[in-house]
């Protein structure tokens, strides 16, 4: 299936995207582990079952070192033995923030207080950020049918310079 719409061709989007790009510059620059913001995005994309995004964050995640083994038990991570206290932490509150129809408080207490008790405030703001941002960005690439499989690391990044 082809995508419906060019989101970089178009006025209005090509200038919404610029901005939307200088929120990943912002993320690049902040205290959270790069390596938990692409586990992060990738867990929220996977939920949203966003292909394009799904693609990108596994490649510039295996770009950026992380191994074949957590990338594939992101989905699983409750019942996996490779991921830290503090990246459970930070999955626990990106699904539950991702899927705020399922209940009716949204992030738990508990899962609040795990993020709290793992991450200061600069990397709790960065947390509650992308997990708002690649919900918008995954939303924005289903919309439109944005197919993963031909993303290649930097490309994001190159094509807002």
């Amino acid at each position: 299936m082809d995508a419906r719409f060019n989101l970089f061709e178009n006025e209005i989007a090509g200038r919404f995207a610029k901005r939307f790009a200088g929120l990943a510059h912002l993320f690049q620059e902040s205290p959270l582990p790069k390596s938990t913001q692409e586990l992060v995005s990738l867990r929220a994309s996977q939920i949203n079952g966003c292909g394009h995004c799904v693609d990108m964050h596994v490649k510039e995640a295996a770009a950026a070192g992380e191994t074949a083994v957590r990338l594939h038990l992101v989905a699983t991570w409750r019942e996996s033995t490779v991921f830290t206290e503090a990246e459970r932490a930070a999955l626990a509150l990106t699904e539950e923030g991702t899927r705020l129809a399922d209940a009716h408080e949204g992030v738990s207490d508990e899962t609040w207080a795990q993020a709290r008790k793992h991450y200061d405030d600069d990397q709790l703001a960065t947390l509650i950020c992308l997990v708002s941002v690649i919900n918008a960005a995954n939303r924005l690439a289903v919309i439109t049918h944005q197919r993963g499989g031909s993303y290649e690391p930097g490309m994001f990044a190159a094509s807002f310079d």
